[in-house]
């Protein structure tokens, strides 16, 4: 959710340096089932282009229609989309449509708070209401307490008798991938579609820079020897790509001063014995619970052949475990698919 907030507030940038107003639409309720839940955002310009989406694309064309009016009196509303009818979704999606206009404070605050991976909360302000006027808007908290409207038309003090959309916005997830060769750039790529926050750690003597890895937030040659790991224990991943047991064996062995959740590494499935006994001789006191958290070979079994296909099969993994979500085909599944 953060990479889809960090675009929308770049684009309203880019949008208010040409002149344009902007407009931001929040699904704030939701009554029945949807494509997407409440907290999801688009953020619409004044010549009514748009970024972000709250559905699966069906609904977006009458956000679109319905927001000119904010663009006119600058007055925020709230609007509902029955997809009963118009979808088959069974849900009616409650939408706060608000003037959005982010000062250099808001960016500064916002750039400082991403980059310390910190939690952002934002509370939106509405009534269960079609075609609503009012006091509506959103209002967002920081970690150092400092709050910002998104818009100077919302009043925090005059919003009693209001429904609050809650929403903790949680940092990147991080992906470490260990590794330079060809099928590490594959996987940094399929991870960055996804927005996750990337950083490579390549060979000392390998010459390839962050260039050579589309999305990818840093890229450093260093050894298991050297490197040091910060705040790995929650919302990361690491995945040992160096295609040599040694090396392999050496990053392991280091990870297991610290507490990641996932720990993959690629390789044939009979080095997992030799590589677990062997961390037991170099690390005599390791944890079950360490142990646990390795996967080997890494990535889910669906035939994956190709670098492509092999990333796609560790994201799939990575995602599961960290959802706690055993994987199956959805059409094995009854009921709804978000619990």
């Amino acid at each position: 959710m953060i990479h889809e907030l960090k675009e929308i507030i770049n684009q309203a940038d880019i949008n208010q340096q040409k002149g344009l107003k902007n407009v931001l639409a929040t699904v704030v309720y939701l009554e029945g089932s949807s494509y997407r839940k409440p907290g999801v955002r688009m953020l619409i310009s004044e010549n009514f282009n748009s970024v972000g989406a709250v559905s699966g694309g069906c609904v977006e064309k009458e956000i679109i229609h319905r927001a000119k009016s904010v663009f006119v009196d600058n007055k925020p509303k709230v609007i509902t989309y029955d997809g009963r009818y118009k979808l088959g979704c069974e849900g009616i999606l409650y939408i706060l449509i608000e003037p959005f206009f982010v000062t250099n404070n808001f960016i500064a605050h916002f750039s400082n708070a991403t980059s310390k991976r910190e939690f952002i909360k934002i509370e939106s302000h509405f009534i269960k209401e079609d075609e609503a006027f009012g006091n509506f808007g959103s209002v967002v908290t920081f970690e150092n307490k400092k709050q910002i409207e998104f818009s100077e038309t919302f009043k925090t003090q005059d919003k009693n008798d209001l429904e609050v959309f809650s929403q903790i916005i949680h940092p990147s997830f991080k992906l470490i991938i260990i590794g330079g060769e060809h099928d590490a750039v594959k996987l940094c790529k399929v991870a960055s579609n996804l927005g996750w926050e990337i950083d490579v750690i390549t060979c000392v003597k390998d010459s390839r820079t962050i260039k050579d890895f589309p999305g990818a937030n840093s890229v450093i040659g260093n050894s298991a020897e050297t490197i040091q790991f910060s705040n790995i224990e929650e919302n990361t991943a690491i995945v040992i790509m160096n295609h040599s047991y040694v090396q392999d064996l050496k990053y392991v062995v280091k990870l297991s001063e610290y507490k990641p959740k996932y720990i993959g590494i690629l390789g044939a499935p009979n080095r997992r014995e030799r590589l677990f006994n062997e961390l037991f001789e170099f690390v005599p006191d390791i944890s079950e619970d360490f142990l646990d958290n390795i996967y080997t070979p890494a990535g889910l079994h669906i035939g994956a052949q190709t670098p492509e296909e092999i990333a796609v099969s560790i994201v799939a993994e990575i995602l599961s475990v960290i959802r706690k979500k055993e994987p199956f085909s959805l059409r094995k599944l009854t009921g709804k698919i978000h619990n």
